[in-house]
């Protein structure tokens, strides 16, 4: 089975009922009356109404239109295309219509500036790029410098000259369902991922992989078709697309909103009935905050409905959840570690049932395996510290053109995380440190060698390194050690402005000016300055508090 039958399963089952919402805040729709009143329902993409819906059959047909675009352009099986686009009513239906047409499905994180979008559409040898409105000016410059891109599609008003409105140009399509045949061994879809290098590696999926994700999220939460899931994290992400499998699976409404103020989430939460809510620890950070500061009065929303929460993307602190159990109570909690290369979240869960356990990523998830090793791939002793492996139904087949890295991860069958971790006496596994030096701030990869290199541009810089410091409310920030030139003098206030060509969630939060360390051999001695600054910030926050 493949996960594009779910959708016709639930055209055919639920065909008039709500499949999909999109819900776009703003301060200019602040007043919920007025919102109601800009509801728009629309074939081609408006202006930001307020809300957006759209039934499994109009989804399904969606997508078989959107597939039969691609076969009338004698697009072929196993050709890859991309979408860069933000969350939005047109993401999903689109992203089906590339799978029922037989292609491969190739995600783009709407973050990439413009080189980032160059090289993963060569790497990953996109055939048809296909983006929104909010990518035209990093379009523009390189849209003549990708060779493998025959066609750019566009989803908006104003279609550049170089693109095609592939909306437009949809509805002129079948709706009826494309002669394909498809098998779980096929390909489906490339996501990409990136080392310390930041240098983004292409992770090819099967359909097995993506089907069993399905299994593992329904299993996990047990969606079923009387939920609400809400979804704020980015669809270009393995996360946010695999925990809405779960209502995939089972037919029930998913509503996408892009925003992330708390009052934004409990508003969407009332007014769309969710049961069910994936949030980063910032924004359960933000949301208990302004419930503590009196600026959110639960009373004002009506959250009975809401049973589930649950958190992935970073480590989760103990005393978060020990707030949020404080304020809803009625709630079940669950964690969810995964990885692109294992196709998102759901390899380890913690459960709802073991909420005692908060901190530790859980026990290994629905059809997976989890083992401990060393460097030689034998397994520690319980309570050792080793490397991370899991093994199921969802690691990738391979690093897209990169066999040796591919080699480097799996070896028979088992994928190797780069994560340390260690196991209780309960067989529950509590992450330790990363091999890596991935920055995750609030859910996102930051990557210091991208930052390095760019802060090494700066003309009184003679040497920097960046490191993640450990943070309250985001997990970690980066931090920018920084030497300085001989005889010359630097102020914070130039470094900021000159990292103002960074997109904000690459810009350091901190910086320091100090001396780099290095080894005998060049090397940056990072776990270094971690000890040095990271129990420094330990102790400031500790002082704050």
């Amino acid at each position: 089975m493949i996960i594009t039958d779910f959708l016709e399963k639930n055209s055919r089952l639920y065909g008039s009922e709500i499949a999909l919402v999109e819900v776009n805040p703003s301060e200019e729709r602040d007043n919920a009356e007025t919102w109601r009143e800009a509801s728009l329902i629309e074939e081609a993409m408006p202006e930001a109404p307020y809300r957006r819906e759209m039934t499994w059959r109009d989804f399904d047909r969606r997508a078989n239109r959107f597939a039969n675009l691609l076969l009338s352009r004698g697009i072929k099986q196993g050709t890859k295309v991309g979408i860069l686009m933000m969350n939005c009513l047109e993401f999903l239906p689109i992203y089906f219509g590339i799978l029922k047409a037989g292609c491969i499905v190739v995600p783009l994180n709407y973050r990439y500036a413009s080189d980032e979008i160059q090289y993963c559409v060569d790497l990953a040898d996109i055939e048809v790029l296909v983006f929104g409105v909010e990518f035209i000016s990093r379009m523009d410059p390189i849209h003549d410098k990708m060779p493998t891109v025959r066609s750019f599609w566009f989803v908006g008003k104003d279609t550049p000259a170089y693109a095609e409105n592939c909306i437009k140009l949809s509805g002129f399509c079948s709706s009826s369902l494309p002669p394909v045949s498809l098998t779980e061994d096929d390909f489906a879809a490339i996501y990409f991922s990136s080392g310390t290098t930041g240098f983004p590696k292409a992770i090819l999926h099967k359909h097995r992989a993506l089907y069993n994700s399905c299994l593992t999220e329904q299993n996990h939460h047990s969606q079923t078709h009387d939920d609400t899931f809400l979804c704020i994290p980015p669809l270009y992400h393995t996360g946010a697309k695999m925990h809405w499998f779960g209502s995939l699976m089972t037919g029930s409404k998913a509503v996408i909103l892009r925003g992330v103020k708390p009052e934004w989430i409990l508003r969407t939460i009332t007014e769309e009935k969710c049961t069910i809510v994936w949030l980063l620890v910032p924004w359960a950070q933000d949301i208990l905050d302004c419930i503590d500061s009196g600026r959110i009065n639960l009373d004002d929303y009506l959250l009975d409905q809401w049973r589930l929460m649950h958190i992935g993307a970073q480590p989760v602190p103990h005393s978060l959840i020990c707030r949020w159990k404080e304020k809803f109570p009625h709630h079940d909690y669950d964690t969810n570690y995964g990885l692109s290369e294992s196709i998102g979240p759901g390899c380890v869960h913690l459960g709802v049932e073991n909420i005692h356990k908060v901190g530790a990523i859980g026990v290994p998830g629905f059809g997976w395996e989890v083992r401990i090793v060393d460097e030689q791939g034998r397994n520690v002793e319980q309570g050792s510290v080793g490397e991370l492996a899991v093994k199921g139904p969802g690691v990738m087949v391979e690093y897209y053109k990169n066999p040796e890295a591919t080699a480097e991860v799996l070896r028979d069958g088992w994928l190797f995380t780069g994560d340390m971790a260690k196991m209780d006496e309960d067989g529950f596994i509590w992450l330790v440190d990363r091999k890596k030096d991935v920055i995750i701030s609030g859910g996102e990869n930051i990557y210091p060698v991208q930052i390095e290199d760019f802060l090494r541009k700066h003309e009184k810089i003679k040497d920097v390194a960046v490191i993640g410091l450990p943070d309250k409310r985001v997990g970690e920030i980066a931090a920018a050690i920084i030497s300085l030139k001989d005889g010359v003098s630097c102020t914070e206030d130039e470094i900021n402005e000159f990292c103002l060509e960074l997109p904000r969630y690459k810009r350091p939060k901190q910086l320091i000016f100090a001396d780099v360390p290095r080894n005998p051999t060049g090397k940056i001695e990072k776990p270094l300055l971690r000890r040095i600054y990271g129990a420094a910030s330990i102790v400031e926050e500790q002082v704050t508090n």
